[in-house]
C-alpha cells in the first residue's frame, strides 16, 4: 500500500533533517488518535502487522528518486540525502493492539530522527486497509474502475471551480485518502491544471513532475517545547527552523499552542524573514483579518505575504476564503481528504478521522492546543498547564 519511502508527506523529511541536525540524541513517542467512532478487528490488526514487517521495513530511497531529490530539493543537504538513502523503518519502534472497545492503540517510540516518519506512512495505511477489509460496501455495486471514472469527474470539476476563482492548489491528502489508486488519479487529473501549485506527497511529485509542498509540521513546535522551553516554543522552533534552512520553506504554522500565542512570538525579525503562515484550526476568515493587522503593526506590506489554508477545506471554503482575502494579503489551499477520500461522494463510507501526533520529547509530555478545542491533543496535566501558561483556561478548568 505504500509504493515508495517517498510515498509521504514532504514536511516529515524536512523536519527529519532538521532534528537530525540540531537533536540528533532526542527519543520521541507518538500516540494514535481516533476522533470517530469506526472500529477494528483482529484480522485488522494482524493484517496490519504484516504489511509492516513484510513491506514498509523493505522500503529505501532508489538512486534515480535520490537523484531526483537532489535537484528538485535544493534545501536537503548532501550529508541529508545520504542517511536518507541508508534509512530503513524499524518495526520494533512501533506497538500495534486492539483495546476493549475495538479502537487501535498503536505507540511509536525511539530516536526523534527514525520515528517521525511514520505518522504518514500508518495512517495511510491504516485508511487503506480500513476500506479494504472493513468498510467495503463502497465497491459493492460498482466496479472500481467505474468509481475512479466518476471520481477523476469530481476532481476536474473541482478544479475548474478553483481556476475560475483562480484559487491556487496544493494536494494534501496523503495521510486518509481511501486508497493509492484513488490519489493517484487525483494527481493525474489535477497536474493540468495551472492553479495546481504540486503535492506534499513527494512520491507522486516526482512520478508527476510537481513541486513538493511542505515545510513545518505540529511536531516541530510540540518537540522544541519541550527542549527549550514551552510559554516562547514558536519563537524557538522557528529562529531554529532558520538555523537549519536559512529562510527556505518559509511558511510558519500559526497554531500550535493558539495564534495569540503564536503572533506573541511572531516578531519583527520572524515576519519578514518568513514568506508567509499557515492556518489550520479556529475560524479563518478572523486569522485573515488578524494576520494582516498583525503584519501591519510591524510595518510589513501583508500584500508580499501569503497564508496557506490547511484546516478541512472544501471547494466552496476555499473560493470563499479567497474573495475575503482579496487583494489585500495573498493566499493558496492545502486540499486533503477532500480530494483524496471526498465524504460526499463517499457519503454512506465517510473517511476515518484519525491522527497520529507527538506524545513525549526525552520523556517530556507535549502538547497541542490548537484554536479549535476538539483538536487539542496531549497528556491532560500537560494540557491544564500549557493551558494556563498561555492564558486560555485556569488550573482547575477543564
Amino acid at each position: 500500500m505504500i509504493h515508495s519511502i517517498l510515498d509521504n508527506d514532504l514536511y516529515k523529511f524536512t523536519m527529519q533533517m532538521a532534528v537530525l541536525e540540531l537533536f540528533p540524541t532526542v527519543t520521541a513517542e507518538y500516540r494514535f488518535i481516533n476522533r470517530g467512532n469506526q472500529r477494528f478487528t483482529d484480522e485488522f490488526v494482524n493484517e496490519l502487522k504484516s504489511i509492516i514487517q513484510n513491506e514498509i521495513t523493505k522500503l529505501k530511497l532508489t538512486e534515480e528518486e535520490h537523484n531526483w531529490l537532489s535537484g528538485n530539493c535544493p534545501y536537503f543537504t548532501a550529508t541529508y540525502l545520504e542517511y536518507l538513502r541508508n534509512f530503513r523503518f524499524k518495526p520494533d519502534e512501533v506497538s500495534i493492539s486492539l483495546d476493549e472497545t475495538g479502537d487501535l492503540d498503536i505507540q511509536i517510540k525511539g530516536p526523534w530522527h527514525s520515528t517521525i516518519l511514520w505518522e504518514i506512512v500508518l495512517m495511510s495505511t491504516i485508511s487503506e486497509l480500513y476500506f479494504d477489509m472493513i468498510e467495503t460496501e463502497w465497491k459493492a455495486n460498482k466496479s472500481l474502475s467505474a468509481i475512479i471514472h466518476d471520481y477523476r469527474n469530481l476532481i476536474k470539476n473541482a478544479g475548474e471551480k478553483l481556476k475560475t476563482s483562480e484559487c491556487v492548489l496544493s494536494e494534501f491528502g496523503t495521510r486518509r485518502r481511501r486508497s493509492y489508486e484513488l490519489q493517484d488519479n487525483v494527481i493525474d487529473v489535477l497536474k493540468d491544471f495551472s492553479i495546481c501549485a504540486g503535492t506534499s506527497n513527494v512520491h507522486l511529485a516526482h512520478k508527476y513532475n510537481l513541486k513538493p509542498i511542505g515545510t513545518i509540521g505540529h511536531e516541530w513546535i510540540m518537540g522544541n517545547s519541550a527542549l527549550v522551553g514551552l510559554r516562547n516554543a514558536n519563537r524557538f522552533a522557528f529562529e531554529n527552523w532558520v538555523q537549519v534552512y536559512n529562510g527556505k520553506l518559509g511558511i510558519a504554522l500559526a497554531d500550535t499552542f493558539g495564534s495569540d500565542a503564536f503572533f506573541n512570538n511572531f516578531d519583527g525579525k520572524l515576519a519578514r524573514i518568513y514568506d508567509g503562515v499557515r492556518h489550520d484550526s479556529g475560524k479563518p476568515l478572523e486569522f485573515v483579518d488578524k494576520a494582516i493587522e498583525h503584519y501591519k503593526k510591524l510595518g510589513i506590506d501583508p500584500t508580499q505575504k501569503v497564508i496557506v489554508f490547511s484546516d478541512a477545506l472544501d471547494i466552496d471554503k476555499a473560493i470563499q476564503i479567497k474573495e475575503y482575502c482579496g487583494n489585500r494579503i495573498k493566499c493558496s489551499f492545502g486540499i486533503g481528504t477532500y480530494l483524496t477520500n471526498n465524504p460526499v461522494f463517499f457519503r454512506e463510507s465517510p473517511p476515518l478521522n484519525i491522527v497520529i501526533k507527538l506524545h513525549k520529547v526525552n520523556g517530556i509530555p507535549v502538547v497541542k492546543l490548537s484554536d479549535s478545542d476538539e483538536k487539542a491533543t496531549g497528556d491532560r496535566d500537560a494540557l491544564r498547564v500549557a493551558n494556563y501558561i498561555f492564558g486560555i483556561k485556569g488550573l482547575d478548568e477543564e
